[in-house]
């Protein structure tokens, strides 16, 4: 063991030696041949110094000294050199600096300037005289100035321009005579057809103004290409209302995302796209197109939790957003009390693809909305043309209404899902709730309004919102139960019906 310990002694000494000649051989080697110059230079000195007298001994010294001064001066020269190169630097990084300043406070003082000219205008008017270069008679003028100083001193800037861009705008809108659902969806379809070149299923077509009598949170999701974004784009060009399409952010953690939020040093709320078409909205008797596009880039619940909330009031008239703590005598007409009162003919429609970028909607999510799957693109179709059409939302809510009451789900219907209630609670211990029920039974009579059956309204449904929740279950241990499902369908409701239930269930039955 002492020859081993005596190896590691040596072994060490030995190692940190080379290390040290190494570091000894690149800095230090190299300057013991400085002595030799200084030797070289001595030897020549003192072959000629011997003979020197005084006065060369005098001349001689005068030369150091004449050399060193040379040599302190150059080194002087390169500092100052150096320190005026810094100072250049500092001042061009200053004059940038001040650049930026300056134009900062250019774009101030002309934002300034211009609320002072439009004060002046409005101080003109109060005395009944006419601004330079007016063209107006006193009511306009008036009118003008009131509106002017009202977007000076409001908190909402842009809401107050949608305010005077619908002042004293008739926005009524005639009802189309002998209107029916079915002709809607025909309709719809044949003009994303014929003026867009979108072709859509007359299933998912149905399934679309079903789920907007159901809900005013669609859904849009599958595989990309299929016209998830396209599908709101083009019913916004049909109502002649064009869709407003916001791009969701993964950065995006709560509603100021979505809607704006109040600064406290401009004493102005920061409005969004979103909050402008919501307010618009309120404008308007048609139906207004809201589209979160890659809803699921960031988490739903999070930036759309509280209109989640909202919207599931029974009381339309309790649908308020919360915009400021204060109200405020220049706030838009439409903002009471810091509040905006959801309008009933705004739909919002998520676009969300699932892959590994997005976020998964949570089952709270998708209980509060309705859900539209795209497998696959519809093939081309020949049609008529389909020009646009302005239908009142009033109208379509009439419509609706009339939908649920002149086509309640058959008795015979009720009692064979709730036997399929009553198999998914025994089997996958999962329940069907109240909000899942008042739905079904808004959703199966539009549907049915619409041109389906009961039996495929029911099949869809059942896909979207109940097998939806099979993927929190252990599906490797309940194969044996997922048959027994569709044994179970098929006795209900016959092997040529819930084609999109079994398809579903043999489909999980194959992943697992």
């Amino acid at each position: 063991m002492n020859e081993f310990f005596n190896y590691l002694r040596d072994f060490m000494v030995q190692f940190w030696a080379n290390v040290g000649q190494f570091f000894y051989n690149w800095i230090v080697y190299k300057w013991t041949f400085v002595p030799g110059y200084n030797a070289e230079y001595s030897d020549i000195l003192n072959s000629y110094n011997i003979s020197w007298g005084t006065g060369g001994w005098v001349s001689f010294w005068i030369f150091v000294v004449f050399a060193a001064a040379l040599i302190l001066g150059l080194l002087w020269l390169i500092f100052i050199f150096l320190r005026k190169y810094i100072r250049f630097n500092r001042r061009e990084l200053d004059k940038e600096k001040m650049a930026e300043e300056i134009e900062q406070l250019n774009n101030e003082l002309y934002q300034a300037v211009t609320e002072k000219n439009k004060i002046l205008n409005l101080k003109v008017g109060s005395l009944g005289l006419r601004p330079a270069g007016a063209k107006v008679d006193m009511n306009e003028g008036e009118e003008a100035a009131e509106d002017t100083l009202k977007e000076v001193s409001s908190r909402f800037s842009r809401l107050i321009q949608v305010d005077r861009k619908y002042k004293n705008v008739d926005t009524a809108i005639p009802d189309v005579p002998n209107f029916t659902l079915e002709e809607l969806c025909n309709k719809f379809r044949n003009f994303a057809a014929s003026s867009l070149g979108l072709y859509y299923s007359i299933d998912n077509i149905r399934r679309l103004f079903s789920g907007m009598g159901t809900s005013k949170f669609l859904i849009l999701e599958g595989i990309s290409g299929t016209g998830k974004t396209s599908l709101p784009y083009a019913l916004g060009k049909f109502f002649v209302n064009d869709a407003t399409i916001c791009s969701v952010q993964p950065s995006w953690r709560d509603r100021t995302e979505l809607i704006g939020y109040f600064n406290e040093f401009t004493k102005k709320f920061n409005e969004t796209e979103f909050l402008r078409a919501i307010y618009e909205s309120s404008f308007r008797q048609d139906c207004n197109i809201i589209v979160l596009d890659e809803m699921n880039l960031a988490r739903v619940e999070y930036y759309f939790a509280e209109f989640l909330s909202v919207m599931e009031m029974p009381n339309v008239n309790e649908w308020k957003v919360q915009l400021l703590s204060a109200p405020d005598a220049s706030d838009p007409v439409h903002i009471i009390d810091g509040k905006y009162l959801l309008g009933q003919n705004s739909f919002f429609f998520g676009t969300a693809n699932n892959d590994d970028s997005t976020f998964t909607i949570s089952d709270k999510v998708y209980d509060r909305a309705m859900s539209i799957v795209f497998n696959d693109r519809a093939h081309a179709f020949d049609c008529e043309y389909q020009d646009s059409l302005l239908v009142p939302y009033s109208q379509m809510a009439e419509l609706y209404r009339q939908a649920i009451v002149n086509n309640p789900i058959s008795k015979t219907t009720l009692e064979k899902f709730a036997a399929l209630d009553t198999f998914a609670l025994k089997n996958f211990k999962l329940v069907f709730g109240n909000r899942i029920m008042k739905q079904l039974n808004m959703f199966i009579p539009i549907y049915v309004a619409c041109g389906g059956t009961e039996f495929e309204g029911l099949d869809f449904f059942f896909t979207t919102k109940i097998l939806r929740k099979f993927s929190s279950l252990n599906i490797g241990f309940l194969k044996d139960e997922l048959k027994g499902l569709i044994v179970e369908i098929n006795k209900l409701f016959g092997k040529n019906n819930f084609t999109m239930t079994k398809d579903t269930v043999e489909d999980l039955i194959k992943m697992n």
